[in-house]
């Protein structure tokens, strides 16, 4: 029976992969979109397991500030937010990672650790973390019911991550990083 299982979270991963790999990048974006004023309301319905934490420096808030920006230009809402900056935090402790060298995982650049190689963009574009953000939320709104489901069924879903579970160690950070930068 976990044979069986396990083949079908496979297939809808290699899916969800496929999905990335053809959609192909975004070149252009659309008009940016209205965003109300109201204060932000995010709303966490059921933190998954120990949370953890770090404390960020300019350049990590900066590339929060440029997550929500890219969030909210792409018209969508705080919870994509929470999503988008979760995953960085997981895979980059929001540092915009260049060329690792030996250290690299494949050729795995930027935020979110996308790789030129499965058609994610060309290394400039995924340091580029307005353009890798925008990458990663096109992968998000393919995913059928995103904005209810565990935030780390939704981070995997778009990543294709080894480690599936990981993201959701990040999700009271990254809410409480989005209620109080979304309105400033």
């Amino acid at each position: 029976m976990n044979t069986i299982i396990r083949k079908s979270m496979l297939s809808v991963a290699g899916l969800a992969f496929a999905g990335g790999v053809f959609a192909g990048p975004i070149a252009a974006h659309a008009a940016t979109p209205v965003v109300d004023g109201k204060p932000a309301a995010v709303a966490v319905a059921k933190v998954q397991g120990a949370q953890s934490h770090i404390d960020l420096n300019d350049e990590q808030t900066a590339n929060v500030k440029a997550i929500i920006a890219a969030t909210k230009k792409a018209g969508l809402p705080e919870r994509a937010a929470v999503i988008s900056i979760a995953t960085s935090l997981q895979e980059s402790k929001l540092e915009n990672l260049g060329h690792l060298g030996d250290m690299n995982d494949h050729d795995s650049l930027g935020l979110f650790q996308q790789r030129p190689s499965s058609g994610w963009g060309t290394p400039e574009q995924i340091t580029n973390p307005e353009y890798s953000t925008t990458a990663f939320l096109k992968g998000l709104k393919q995913v059928d019911g995103w904005q209810d489901m565990a935030l780390t069924d939704a981070a995997q879903t778009v990543q294709v991550s080894a480690y599936p579970d990981a993201y959701a160690q990040w999700e009271q950070q990254a809410t409480d990083l989005v209620a109080q930068h979304w309105n400033s």
